[in-house]
């Protein structure tokens, strides 16, 4: 079994331990992304070498000019990466339950992931609300969700109506 290795960002072993599973999402494809573009930048100058080694011009300062060139580019590519991961990852920053009754920690049943569209957020938490089996407590239980009338706008009132007719 391989372990993935965070790198894209520095956190302990603690601070790691403490994110959201909508947080770890984003980590894990923003290391992902990164891993990506430092293969890419791998093959191209691997790519490189060899066209200059086969044009004979490998003693040339060629080979040097365009990894540094290529490397930057990985570099400012990496950084917009990171920025994004941060201030994504803190605007998923799991709230405090004080209105309440939920228990403090619980979290919905469903992804909250607010980088998501509006309609692949629908499908999201239909999917988790088609998910109870009895008609009433779904409704019941949907209507009393303040994170989805939040998280899903204007088609909170569309789950709803849908819910409702299996009522």
């Amino acid at each position: 079994m391989s372990f993935l290795q965070f790198d894209i960002i520095e956190l302990s072993e603690e601070e790691l331990i403490a994110l959201s599973t909508v947080q770890m999402r984003l980590l894990r494809s923003a290391q992902r992304e990164k891993d990506e573009l430092e293969e890419k930048l791998s093959l191209e100058k691997n790519e490189y070498f060899h066209a200059l080694v086969s044009a004979g011009a490998l003693n040339s300062s060629l080979y040097e000019s365009k990894c540094d060139a290529l490397d930057e580019e990985f570099e400012n590519r990496v950084s917009v990466i990171r920025d994004d991961l941060i201030y994504n990852m803190s605007l998923n920053v799991p709230a405090a339950d004080d209105d309440d009754d939920t228990p403090p920690g619980e979290e919905v049943g469903y992804i909250v992931d607010y980088s998501l569209s509006y309609l692949d957020r629908y499908h999201i938490v239909r999917n988790y609300y088609m998910s109870i089996a009895d008609p009433a407590e779904r409704l019941a239980t949907y209507t009393a969700d303040e994170t989805a009338k939040a998280y899903l706008g204007q088609y909170y009132t569309t789950l709803y109506n849908v819910l409702y007719q299996y009522v």
